[in-house]
């Protein structure tokens, strides 16, 4: 039998996680002056506001993309500068600032947040119209950089930011401090660790180091926010308090919605509201879309997972005008649920547009890339990408990345330090929900810790939800019982022997005042 983890041993594993962390507090966190060419920025953003010159934000539809610009925003209209701001519709204008976007701005000064890296035509047209553009973005850079006034960007080379996953709301904040510092105003900078808490854990940023002083701190910022859009979610989905899974599961997903099946523009009013009958208008809105959006996904995840195959080591599928608002969720949820890299696309008039998932340690960019030649277009980062490319191409690019993923270690597809060992029943309880509450927030290279259990007996098992897809079971081990959820079960339940091993992480259950451990179950390893 192996040896069971005792409570200490958990403790010593989850903060070993942390041993290289140097960011550990607010007053830790590295100066703007690192980033290559945020002084020349902050200085030219300084000028335009003392002589009364416009400035436009051009933003991006996704989470960072919005609460970027909204937090740039509201920090130039407080110090007074004049102000316009478009976000891109993902269908009509795509990905990013444009020629077509260009063309309808007048300004002398442009700022780009979470995006703009690859907009080399759109910065030479600024030049054209003797416009100055300030890319401020955190995806990879291309080999040749767009022909900009400036670019912030902690992933170019020569820049001397210690921490290169960041998300493109934490370049704005930065560029927001430089600002500060030029025009040596005081204004209070940490108001924004809320909303940028939401855009580093939906943007899939790593949760150590600088990313996690920020999201603990900012977590702590979301729950005595005066923001009329946070009253206005906590009122309508009856939350006393927010956690960080709220965010996964209910904040990102709503501001993520109206990008995806109609304009982002709508979560941009719904977090820049001013009062809370605003943000309670525009919020039933979003949820109407955030309902559509599940729908589609659903439909769209049962057509993809028909079309793979089981020794696809990459899964690359697509379907003729796939909704593709959804791609990358659709995307994400095969990665989970098959443990690969997975890229779902749409296939419009020639041309197939695609969004990718990483899983474990793979690079997914670097992986699309080997493909340079075929694409019509890539961006992102290591964990999600977008790209396009000609049909024709479609077949050609899914054997040649399959062929190089298959030269990947088994080993890299998997997060390691997930599963962290077997345990006891006894050791769940109150005590340990509060030590595992203590390394919170769990994401990225923080994954929330998993556990083992064998030999457990199924007291009761009922199959619950709107789509009778989720199973609730007490299960028993001795004389514990052990109250347990398993979502999107597949299996059929009469198939239940007396006996099962089971992976699962823990959650706090909060039922009328009491709070019990209660088990998610990941995975059934076997029935005995």
């Amino acid at each position: 039998m192996s040896k069971l983890l005792t409570k200490e041993d958990i403790k010593r594993i989850l903060s070993h996680r942390f041993k290289d962390d140097e960011f550990t507090k607010l007053s830790l966190i590295p100066p703007p002056a690192l980033f290559k060419d945020m002084q020349k920025a902050a200085k030219r953003v300084k000028s335009a506001i003392e002589k009364k010159e416009l400035i436009t934000i051009v933003g991006d539809y996704d989470v960072d993309g919005v609460i970027a610009l909204a937090l740039l925003a509201e920090f130039l209209d407080d110090i007074g500068a004049a102000i316009e701001y478009k976000i891109p519709n993902r269908f009509k204008d795509g990905y990013g600032i444009s020629e077509e976007i260009v063309d309808e701005i007048e300004a002398g000064l442009i700022i780009t947040v979470d995006n703009g890296i690859t907009a080399d035509k759109a910065a030479e047209l600024c030049k054209k119209k003797g416009i100055d553009l300030i890319i401020t973005d955190h995806h990879t850079p291309p080999d040749i950089l767009p022909d900009a006034f400036a670019i912030i960007d902690p992933k170019q080379k020569e820049c001397g930011f210690p921490i290169r996953e960041i998300c493109g709301a934490q370049v704005a904040w930065y560029l927001a401090a430089a600002i500060k510092e030029q025009m040596g105003i005081k204004y209070n900078l940490s108001k924004f660790l809320d909303i940028l808490s939401i855009a580093i854990i939906a943007d899939m940023m790593e949760l150590r180091d600088l990313n996690r002083t920020m999201v603990k701190s900012g977590i702590k910022y979301l729950n005595r926010s005066d923001r009329p859009f946070l009253s206005a979610i906590k009122e309508y989905f009856k939350k006393e308090k927010f956690k960080s899974e709220d965010i996964s599961y209910i904040i990102a997903p709503l501001i993520n919605s109206a990008g995806r099946m109609d304009d982002a523009s709508h979560s941009l009013r719904l977090v820049r509201a001013k009062n809370i009958k605003e943000a309670l208008m525009e919020l039933e809105y979003i949820v109407s879309l955030n309902n559509e959006r599940k729908m589609i996904e659903k439909e769209l995840f049962e057509k993809a997972k028909s079309l793979i195959k089981e020794d696809d080591t990459v899964i690359v599928v697509w379907g003729e005008k796939w909704h593709e608002g959804v791609l990358g969720i659709v995307a994400s949820r095969l990665a989970k649920k098959f443990q690969k890299p997975s890229i779902v696309f749409s296939i419009k008039d020639d041309i197939a547009k695609g969004s990718a998932r990483s899983v474990g340690n793979i690079d997914i960019l670097s992986l699309i890339k080997i493909n340079d030649d075929l694409l019509l277009g890539s961006g992102g980062h290591k964990l999600a990408a977008g790209l396009s490319l000609k049909i024709s191409n479609l077949e050609p690019f899914k054997s040649n990345i399959q062929e190089a993923a298959r030269k990947i270690e088994k080993s890299q597809f998997l997060t390691k330090d997930e599963v962290l060992g077997e345990i006891d029943a006894k050791s769940i309880d109150f005590e340990l929900l509060q030590i595992l509450e203590e390394y919170e927030p769990y994401g990225q290279k923080n994954p929330k810790p998993a556990f083992m259990i064998k030999d457990l007996h199924i007291k009761s098992k009922k199959v619950i939800g709107k789509n009778q897809n989720h199973l609730k079971m007490i299960l028993q081990s001795k004389n514990i019982s052990l109250e347990s959820l398993y979502f999107n079960f597949e299996q059929k339940v009469e198939n239940f022997d007396k006996k099962i091993d089971i992976v699962f992480s823990i959650s706090k259950n909060e039922y009328r005042g009491f709070v019990t451990p209660q088990l998610l179950i990941k995975q059934i390893l076997s029935f005995n």
